[in-house]
């Protein structure tokens, strides 16, 4: 099973690289990706201890765009995690995080959910790799036992329609393909089902998108069909996975989603294509 979409504690997971890894053998899954958000800090970690699971274990990243107000995620896969621009955009990609993260905290105490700021902070001080957003801080609002779980925290306060919402300054995708490109990977959007950008997905094809997330724990079948067919029209091609954060409140695990085997050997085939000479 080939699982290209999960998450450590380096950006909103809940397992350390080596707990994902193990979650990961032990749903069978035989390729994969980590694809934290805003940062590979947990990339090298990740690959050493697969490669003693048995586990094949890709770099990868999940990067937050901006498109006309909307947080637009693209995955990079096979990229060089090292490369120069890649890593400043990345910082500058944390430290927009903690601005926002500032601003949500405001919200929250204006509604009279107050929550402990300076701990996230210090978290993110101690760990300067890693990036912090809305699921720690809905971690936060537990903590402080003004809701029961992170979807309580979300549907209540911190969805893209909720009270404590915050748009972020950011690039477009256009330009965030072009920076997973720049450091040798392929890009990928994420999740399209969950972000409702169809009407976008021409344009990022046409200025360079190599693929699309078709397979993904939040598409159904029609959704799935849906993108299948749009990849295939534009001639994109296909990536697939859990999106696995170890969170309860989601419940899902590795493998609840994966890249059929077929489109997984397009889409290695494909790793070459824009390799940094």
């Amino acid at each position: 099973m080939t699982d290209l979409h999960m998450h450590t504690t380096a950006s909103d997971g809940r397992c350390t690289p080596e707990e994902l890894v193990d979650r990961v053998a032990a749903a069978g899954v035989t390729v994969m990706a980590v694809t934290d958000h805003d940062t590979t800090a947990a990339v090298h970690e990740v690959q050493a201890v697969a490669s003693a699971r048995g586990v094949e274990a890709h770099a990868g990243i999940e990067v937050t765009a901006v498109d006309d107000g909307r947080d637009v995620h693209v995955l990079g896969y096979f990229l060089n995690p090292s490369e120069p621009r890649l890593m400043q955009f990345l910082r500058t990609q944390r430290e927009t995080r903690v601005k926002r993260v500032h601003v949500i905290a405001g919200r929250l105490a204006e509604l009279g959910v107050p929550i402990d700021l300076q701990a996230l902070l210090d978290e993110s001080e101690r760990n300067p790799g890693r990036s912090i957003g809305r699921p720690q801080v809905a971690r936060a609002l537990i903590r402080a036992g003004h809701v029961a779980d992170t979807k309580e925290a979300f549907d209540r306060f911190l969805a893209n329609d909720g009270p404590a919402f915050v748009t972020r300054p950011g690039s477009s995708p256009e330009v965030v393909v072009g920076i997973i490109q720049g450091a040798g990977g392929l890009a990928s959007l994420a999740h399209p089902g969950r972000t409702r950008v169809d009407s976008r997905i021409a344009q990022l094809a046409a200025a360079g998108l190599d693929a699309l997330e078709v397979y993904h724990s939040d598409h159904d079948e029609a959704a799935v069909r849906r993108y299948h067919a749009m990849a295939t029209e534009l001639g994109l091609l296909m990536t697939g996975g859990s999106d696995f954060h170890g969170d309860p409140s989601h419940g899902i695990e590795p493998g609840a989603s994966t890249l059929p085997d077929i489109e997984w050997q397009r889409f290695s085939a494909a790793r070459s294509r824009h390799v940094v000479r």
